[in-house]
């Protein structure tokens, strides 16, 4: 009796099931025996089932026939064996930025000094006086560690007002932390002045508005989107004002028929009133990009040279420290925030400190070219010209074409949105890839190495990438 359709399928998976070995099986196999020298038995055996779990779903689904289950039993050791390898493997891992953004939030921002890595790795290893006083054995404040640094550097222009201000700094997790935990301690239940053209959204959803509401501050918008005038704050100003908030407009830029008000009339105003001017300039920008050709981008100096009250910038920006808000600010103000529960949730561990403390010492010794963001700043394009030529000349291989072509470097991460640094790149052609392919499998070497694609070609641009990883590029260039 012939059978059925349903019957002849039951036993062609019956008769693939009995392909599937035991896990016992397996576990003999001098693959997965070597293995068990590595990883403890357990883990192996795990893996195992795993791997053979899978089979028999796939045997389950249909999809396999004889032949085609066979190679996957024939390679389950190596299968395992690349299982383990993943797992056990970092999740967060160096990358090559040839994106030639050189704040890119994606990518971890700024990196750090070789300093800044020595305290890090010197404060990690061991026991530190984070809150403790090495004078008189009381406990201290952590910010302590970095307080009187940030005002050291500063101090070039602070009191060009003629003004003798007592400030004091607050160091938290991050620039939005910062705007509200000041927004929380100075203006909750109160009004906080902003112009609607400063009412930001940055990388990630954050929201002006929506950190104000959050901090429990009354948001009184004034002026236009393109056009705020001194009037309008004026106008606004009443009893329950607790603020005047400025915020850099750090990703974007408005122009034409456009307008606000200088800080120093802002300062005025705030002088007039005895309403305090707080600044969220978030690149955290010591001195001057006019260096690098970059003009008009606010620094912390002329902030607070300018009589700023309080300002809030990041470490991980421009400053080319560690991810950190820093607020810096009258005593006044800062005592108000130390007060503030929150600040105890917003704090940041002592290998922020370090590696905060590495990066300020070096503006102090005036050794900001040991500060990778601020070189990467400098390079003259004529160095990443030859740089780009070198490694073109160093790959040899059949599939790619490669060429040195003209570029703009981007600063990135949410500063200077209309400034770019002429630079060189390396661009691509594959003989078999498109550009997405090849953007994609380059993600997947060893380090990966993350590029941009632009006209259907694949750019590296290397005023992003370490010289020391220029040969390594071109070698492995060589294997696509």
């Amino acid at each position: 009796m012939a059978m059925t359709d349903i019957q002849q399928k039951d036993a062609t998976q019956q008769q693939l099931f009995r392909l599937l070995p035991s896990v016992n099986e397996l576990l003999l196999v001098s693959v997965c025996q070597a293995l068990q020298s590595k990883y403890t038995r357990e883990v192996v055996l795990t893996a195992c089932r795993a791997a053979v779990a899978v089979l028999r779903e796939e045997v389950s689904s249909g999809i396999h026939t004889e032949a085609s289950l066979q190679k996957c039993v024939d390679e389950l050791p190596k299968t395992i064996s690349d299982h383990l390898v993943l797992g056990m493997r970092y999740s967060l891992r160096p990358v090559i930025n040839a994106t030639g953004v050189i704040l890119h939030t994606n990518l971890g921002r700024a990196p750090l000094s070789d300093a800044a890595l020595r305290h890090v790795v010197e404060i990690a290893r061991d026991y530190c006086n984070l809150e403790f006083d090495l004078d008189n054995g009381l406990r201290s404040r952590r910010d302590d560690h970095v307080e009187a640094l940030v005002l050291r550097v500063l101090a070039e222009d602070i009191g060009g007002t003629g003004e003798n201000i007592k400030r004091g700094v607050v160091i938290v997790n991050n620039c939005a932390a910062a705007t509200l935990l000041a927004l929380n301690s100075i203006a909750e239940k109160s009004e906080v002045i902003i112009s609607r053209g400063e009412l930001v959204e940055i990388g990630g959803g954050f929201r002006v508005p929506e950190i104000m509401k959050k901090s429990g501050a009354v948001m009184i918008e004034v002026g236009t989107t393109n056009r705020t005038r001194l009037a309008d704050y004026e106008r606004a100003l009443g009893p329950n004002t607790a603020l005047l908030l400025r915020v850099h407009q750090s990703n974007f830029s408005i122009e034409g028929f456009a307008e606000r008000p200088l800080l120093g009339e802002l300062i005025t105003l705030s002088k007039r009133s005895t309403t305090p001017v707080f600044e969220d300039l978030g690149t955290g920008l010591i001195g001057s990009l006019e260096q690098v050709g970059i003009c008009g981008e606010p620094s912390l100096r002329q902030s607070l040279a300018s009589g700023v009250d309080l300002v809030a910038a990041s470490g991980d920006k421009l400053l080319g420290g560690p991810q950190c808000g820093i607020l810096v600010g009258r005593i006044d103000l800062i005592q108000r925030i130390r007060k503030n529960p929150l600040l105890r949730a917003f704090r940041v561990d002592k290998l922020t400190y370090a590696a905060l403390e590495a990066t300020l010492l070096a503006y102090l010794a005036e050794d900001d070219g040991s500060i990778p963001t601020q070189r990467m700043l400098s390079i003259p394009s004529e160095e990443l010209m030859r740089r780009c030529r070198d490694v073109v000349d160093c790959t040899r291989s059949a599939n790619l074409v490669l060429e040195v072509v003209p570029v703009a470097s981007l600063v990135g991460g949410g500063t200077a949105p209309k400034a770019s640094l002429p630079s060189y790149a390396i661009s691509l052609r594959h003989a078999s890839l498109n550009a997405a392919q090849l953007i994609d499998t380059m993600r997947k070497l060893d380090p990966p190495v993350i590029g941009r694609i632009a006209d259907d070609l694949v750019l590296l641009d290397l005023r992003t990438v370490p010289p020391r990883f220029d040969a390594e590029l071109a070698s492995m260039l060589q294997t696509l």
